[in-house]
């Protein structure tokens, strides 16, 4: 009875040693995260279980240059859908969408700073502010032959008043080439052997200067 009683505390001895190598081995290796009831408190970094947080994007003058292009381009197509801007919306605060953007800001009367940032962008945005018309490039006049024709002339009205003068018929001095002048110049070419039909050329401006003695031009 000794014997067996002997044999029977060897193998719960032996047991309970398993046991004990089976929590440590467990314990130490087996865990994929920290024990809910460490032996030895283990210390832990300041801020380890917590990731700090992202910080929210900057869109202004110190935005990340990917973020920043998208806005200088979001303020180009609201420049250009109001007619302040005509360039491509390349994310690029150059030359002629800084003088857009100030000529909207001057047009609009905003107080707010211009700079590519989403203040400025919800200013344009909000905004149903046009550029004033601008005055159409002034074209040089084309010369009209009729025009020309029917405006007064000085030679007209010394004729006039020279056929008037003679007696070549009533003839009102208003450098006007009219009908009443025409009949008189023919009256005059006739007169003077000259082709009677009506036109006022060289030949009857010298013609009629001869006959009255005083220049025509």
């Amino acid at each position: 009875m000794s014997a067996l009683r002997h044999r029977r505390e060897i193998v719960a001895g032996a047991l309970a040693v398993a046991a004990v190598l089976t929590i440590f081995v467990n314990a130490l290796f087996l865990q994929h995260g920290p024990h809910p009831a460490p032996i030895f408190p283990v210390r832990q970094q300041a801020g380890a279980d917590h990731a700090a947080p992202l910080a929210a994007p900057r869109r202004g003058a110190d935005a990340e240059p990917a973020t920043r292009a998208k806005l200088i381009a979001d303020i180009q197509r609201a420049l250009a859908s109001r007619g302040f801007y005509d360039g491509p919306a390349d994310g690029i605060w150059g030359a002629r969408t800084d003088g857009a953007a100030r000529d909207f800001a001057q047009a609009a009367g905003v107080k707010t700073a211009v700079e590519a940032s989403d203040a400025f962008l919800n200013a344009v945005t909000a905004s149903k502010v046009r550029p004033p018309a601008r005055p159409a490039a002034e074209q040089p006049a084309r010369e009209d032959p009729i025009a020309k024709l029917l405006a007064p002339s000085t030679r007209i009205q010394a004729v006039q008043r020279a056929l008037a003068d003679f007696g070549y018929g009533q003839v009102k001095p208003t450098g006007i080439y009219d009908a009443a002048t025409r009949s008189a110049i023919e009256r005059f070419q006739r007169e003077r052997r000259l082709p009677a039909n009506g036109e006022l050329t060289d030949a009857v401006v010298r013609e009629l200067a001869a006959v009255t003695g005083r220049p025509l031009e």
